[in-house]
């Protein structure tokens, strides 16, 4: 699989010489180089992408992405930010906001923009998932044990679902009857 994405990103980077005004061969090639691990070159090319379409969401969504695999997660939110303005609905900008804006402890606005996306894409067992998941670390057990019941029906049998529900529901026994000495 691998050789593929090598020969792949090959073929593109000869497109690129013959066809240097057009971004989407480079974000072609940044895709593929994502796959294979080149995350340095990837952001390079899109840098590129940029310069020759200002302003594209799909460029700045790429973009944002790769930088939140880096770690740049106040780069990443900022060309997030922007494919957002551009494409409101997008369902993948969004989650990928959401996944940055977790990292950087800002739990209220990724819930806000989990509630978005539960907008676009209702009874989605993994966005009630990760939306429990992130009303756990804003201390809302009971609001994030709902969310998990409702994922538990859609998506019945989840180990993730299980051991977080367990530990929520441990945590409201916890402070209804706090362990004494």
């Amino acid at each position: 699989m691998l050789d593929d994405y090598q020969r792949s990103l090959e073929d593109l980077d000869k497109a690129n010489v013959l066809w240097t005004k057009q971004c989407i061969h480079f974000e072609l090639s940044c895709t593929c180089q994502i796959h294979v691990g080149w995350l340095s070159r990837s952001l390079r090319g899109l840098d590129k992408a940029d310069v020759l379409g200002p302003n594209n969401a799909s460029t700045l969504r790429n973009h944002g992405n790769v930088k939140r695999m880096v770690k740049d997660y106040q780069g990443a939110l900022e060309d997030l930010d922007k494919a957002y303005v551009l494409e409101t609905n997008n369902a993948f900008t969004l989650m990928t906001r959401v996944d940055v804006k977790y990292m950087l402890d800002d739990y209220q606005r990724a819930l806000e923009d989990l509630d978005k996306v539960d907008v676009l894409q209702p009874n989605n067992a993994s966005i009630l998932r990760i939306h429990g998941c992130v009303k756990y670390m804003l201390d809302d057990y009971q609001g994030a044990l709902e969310d998990l019941n409702k994922d538990d029906v859609l998506e019945p049998n989840n180990a993730f679902t299980w051991s977080t529900r367990e530990r929520i529901k441990y945590m409201l026994d916890d402070i209804k009857e706090p362990w004494g000495p």
